[in-house]
């Protein structure tokens, strides 16, 4: 069985660094994530609670999905994009851990849950786009692997980030907006901090998340997530 990242959803109703194993995992994280969309905007009942996620077989290389507990978060709809909003972000840099990647953009698959990076590239990051946009008002969400393939992933390190660091997006255009670290996070996958990663905010923020924590051979998964929330520079 193969670790997944698990992510609960802010768009659905229904029901990190700590020590890493020795070995990296010869499989795919998967980032997953539920949505269900209400009109433009997105109101969720229910409580968080630890989902078992699916996965792919260790070789498989299609699209790794599963099912995410529901939540209790509101999150404002994206602004209207009338040409004022910031370009798409396509690219995604943390010197400091030197992680560097292209970014995808992580859509919707026909049974409501959120595309992933490929499977067999763990360095790919990938930005969900039902979000808000980097450099906007509110919390914009960009994913990676801890590992994947028999190889580290693109966020292996972001456990070792420390407030201060930066991370930068870079536009469409080729404007780079810079985020600086004001928190990192190692969060039990069952006392995930929905609010905290969708919530609505008055700044402009970031979080980058991944997989983290010791290793559960039975159950297949890491423990925990890391979340790194940053806040936009002037």
């Amino acid at each position: 069985m193969e670790p997944t990242l698990h992510i609960p959803n802010p768009h659905r109703d229904g029901g990190s660094s700590g020590r890493r194993t020795a070995y990296i995992i010869a499989g795919a994280l998967a980032v997953v994530v539920a949505l269900t969309a209400f009109a433009f905007g997105i109101i969720h009942s229910g409580s968080p609670q630890n989902t078992a996620l699916t996965s792919s077989a260790p070789g498989v290389t299609g699209q790794q999905t599963a099912v995410a507990p529901s939540s209790s978060v509101q999150q404002a709809p994206p602004a209207a994009d009338n040409g004022t909003r910031p370009s798409l972000p396509v690219r995604v840099d943390v010197d400091a851990i030197n992680a560097h990647s292209s970014l995808v953009q992580l859509g919707l698959n026909a049974d409501k849950t959120v595309q992933v990076p490929p499977v067999n590239e763990p360095l790919q990051a990938g930005w969900y786009k039902f979000g808000v946009r980097p450099g906007e008002l509110g919390k914009a969400v960009i994913l990676g692997h801890v590992d994947g393939g028999g190889q580290l992933g693109v966020f292996n390190r972001l456990r070792d980030l420390k407030p201060g660091d930066v991370a930068k997006v870079t536009e469409q255009g080729g404007q780079v907006l810079n985020f600086v670290v004001r928190q990192v996070q190692q969060i039990p996958k069952n006392q995930f901090p929905t609010q905290a990663v969708y919530g609505p905010s008055t700044q402009r923020e970031l979080r980058l998340i991944t997989c983290g924590g010791a290793f559960d051979k039975s159950s297949g998964n890491y423990v925990d997530n890391i979340i790194v929330s940053a806040v936009m520079s002037t």
